[in-house]
């Protein structure tokens, strides 16, 4: 049975095979120009969560939105490697993890299903986004031990939440306008206990050479000052960045992190982070953490850049990757 949703940018049909509750989606877009990562996917979800995440997040990021929940090699494979390369799986049991910014909660039910005794909290300021992760939540029967709340402003969390023994930002920091990062990490740091860790992971580096998140591959983009930087966005960008105003496009993240602006915000705020380094699931540091996450991949280039990255750290002490993944400890 197909069922043919109408939507203004575009045509979802979803394809209700009567046996093996799969349903599989296809978006056919009414524009040519219009930016959609992943068109076709395949899905457990029922159609009504389908429609949800229709709703809220338009056809462009419909099946992106539902494979970075589902697909093993997406969310769930970094997650897998950016925690337990640092952490035994068994030092997570009967703790409490934040999982902020937790947005659709993509990542509260990977957190959840790798983590089945562990207290996990999901924070979000978008309502519209939360109702999807509830209706997640519910859909993989774990409102038991994940809890999803509503941030009050973009500047601090809800009252009484407790701390933390883990608080993980997976793929949010990147989003954070400045002003927010120096207010908001502060904050966070607050409610981990001492001993625990926060741990940023999937945020682009703020140096790397090439700017791969907001406009999809401009070079040297990141070493321009501001004012360059949008003018080179809006015009040679593979995405339609025309009129966006600065603003937006560091909401969007095309600013990404390092660890010396985390740790400067830290430090300024009377914090003692200390970097851990992962010595575990075959990475011996953070170029190794990298290249785990991507060695599967047929692309040569993946091999070439991981020696390139040894090198280079080798030399000049620098760890180059195109994404972030740290954790960093609290001690007292």
């Amino acid at each position: 049975m197909n069922i043919s949703l109408k939507h203004e940018q575009a045509e979802i049909v979803i394809e209700s095979p009567a046996s093996n509750n799969i349903n599989r989606i296809q978006v056919n877009p009414f524009r040519d120009d219009l930016f959609i990562p992943v068109r076709t996917c395949e899905t457990r979800y029922p159609v009504e969560l389908i429609k949800k995440i229709l709703e809220v997040k338009g056809p462009a990021y419909l099946c992106d939105e539902i494979v970075r929940e589902e697909s093993p090699g997406y969310v769930q494979r970094s997650l897998h490697y950016d925690l337990l390369s640092y952490v035994d799986l068994k030092q997570f049991s009967g703790k409490r993890i934040l999982d902020f910014g937790c947005g659709s909660g993509a990542s509260t039910m990977i957190l959840g299903r790798m983590f089945p005794d562990t207290k996990i909290v999901g924070i979000e300021l978008e309502e519209s986004l939360l109702s999807i992760a509830r209706s997640r939540a519910h859909h993989y029967e774990m409102d038991s031990h994940i809890e999803l709340l509503k941030s009050p402003n973009g500047n601090s969390l809800p009252p009484n939440i407790g701390r933390f023994d883990y608080i993980i930002l997976s793929a949010v920091y990147e989003h954070l306008l400045p002003s927010e990062r120096k207010k908001l990490l502060p904050v966070l740091w607050d409610r981990l206990k001492e001993g625990g860790i926060l741990f940023l992971n999937q945020t682009p580096y703020r140096w790397f050479p090439v700017e791969l998140h907001t406009t999809s591959g401009l070079p040297f983009i990141n070493y321009l000052p501001d004012s360059l930087a949008h003018v080179y966005a809006q015009r040679f960008s593979k995405r339609n960045l025309q009129g966006v105003d600065w603003s937006t496009l560091l909401r969007k993240g095309i600013r990404g992190a390092s660890v010396g602006e985390i740790f400067k915000i830290l430090k300024e705020n009377n914090a003692s982070p200390v970097l851990l380094q992962p010595d575990k699931e075959g990475s011996r540091d953070r170029v190794d953490l990298w290249y785990v996450k991507y060695r599967n991949s047929k692309m040569a280039i993946v091999k070439v850049c991981y020696y390139l990255f040894k090198i280079i750290k080798m030399v000049t002490g620098l760890v180059l990757s195109h994404n972030l993944s740290l954790a960093i400890q609290k001690k007292g």
